[in-house]
């Protein structure tokens, strides 16, 4: 069996697994699609997989890695909540990952590409969701921000100080999936991945934490249901699953598509859902006093951790090693400790962190 390529047509069975799939993309994605076999590449120089392809090994590794592992005792809203159905940063992921996938099949997208960068975008979260981001932003020098240590992680921190050496593409999306308050769809050009695939992730992430965190919200009280304005029930129905169902239409059916570019977009209606919907979470959830008071609690334990480790060098090298269970090559970056510390806080868990906190700071019984 040959594959027809004009006059240097190729016997088929002379192909690995890795570049039949990589034909498959050309024949059958989008040509605003991301191939894997046009990655920009890695690092450092890699060989290439014989089985999978460049962004397949990419959401391997990420999802092999202890960075990983550690979302699923890592807060998104509540922090170290007991209930067994809140989401924690790990579902979080995951959730973001299933929507952007589908969101890619749609358009004819790479999904292998899509799946790495939403597996990887919030890697580099502290303990304590964004409560813990904030107060990392206020204490360590030159701020902190959890997708610029998403990256980190990625880059440098995992795998004994020598990064996973994943694609210019996935590291890209990973850099740029995150919002804040800002746009939902990005206007300055260096905001925006450069593939439409990260870009796919980032209004996926948005999608997923709308509807998942009302939805938490409404399960542990601090709302109601009936207090979700009803322009925004209309519009995106009153359940989890409508919800996300009718934000990925809506992109799937705005996004124009010509034969020049692919530009993600939401109907107005939908986005002026959408950004009713953030504002209502943020006034009503996310400064809600019940979770305000947990913010506070978080600000202490990450403060004092923090200001402990500064000035207790051995203590940090031994509790830094039981976190990350090996040591870190030679730093070539010659990474200033202070960042070391950094590094160290936002890699916790909640429980880690609390239960850190309680053997420094809190008197034991004597026997």
């Amino acid at each position: 069996m040959y594959i027809d390529s004009g006059p240097e047509a190729k016997n088929i069975t002379s192909l690995t697994v890795r570049e039949e799939i990589e034909l498959r993309e050309r024949e059958m994605l989008s040509p605003h699609a991301c191939l894997s076999a046009e990655t920009r590449g890695r690092r450092f120089d890699s060989a290439p997989c014989n089985i999978r392809t460049a962004f397949q090994r990419d959401r391997d590794r990420i999802v092999y890695c202890k960075a990983f592992r550690r979302l699923k005792h890592k807060t998104q809203v509540f922090l170290s909540p007991m209930g067994d159905h809140y989401r924690t940063r790990l579902t979080h992921t995951l959730e973001v990952a299933e929507i952007a996938r589908t969101i890619s099949r749609a358009l004819k997208l790479n999904e292998d590409l899509t799946e790495a960068i939403a597996l990887g975008h919030d890697l580099g979260h502290t303990p304590f969701g964004h409560a813990g981001e904030t107060i990392l932003n206020e204490i360590v020098p030159g701020g902190f921000s959890h997708c610029r240590h998403s990256l980190r992680v990625v880059d440098v921190l995992e795998n004994g100080g020598r990064g996973l050496n994943l694609t210019y593409e996935v590291r890209d999306g990973i850099l740029k999936h995150s919002k804040g308050f800002g746009n939902i769809i990005p206007k300055m050009p260096g905001e925006c991945a450069q593939t439409m695939e990260g870009r796919v992730v980032r209004i996926a992430d948005v999608i997923a934490y709308l509807s998942h965190d009302l939805d938490d919200a409404i399960r542990s009280g601090v709302i109601k249901a009936s207090f979700v304005p009803d322009d925004v029930t209309n519009v995106l129905g009153d359940t989890h699953g409508s919800r996300i169902s009718s934000m990925i239409k809506d992109v799937i059916s705005s996004t124009v598509v010509t034969e020049e570019k692919m530009e993600l977009d939401i109907s107005p209606l939908m986005l002026n859902t959408m950004l009713e919907l953030r504002a209502f979470l943020y006034d009503n959830v996310y400064r809600a006093p019940q979770v305000h008071n947990e913010f506070e609690k978080a600000r202490k334990i990450l403060q004092e951790l923090y200001d402990y480790f500064l000035n207790n060098k051995d203590a940090f090298s031994r509790e830094r090693s039981r976190l990350f269970e090996e040591e870190l090559c030679i730093d070539k970056e010659q990474t200033p400790y202070e960042r070391n510390v950094c590094d160290f806080i936002a890699g916790m868990t909640d429980r880690y962190a609390q239960n850190l906190y309680n053997k420094i700071f809190m008197p034991s019984s004597v026997v």
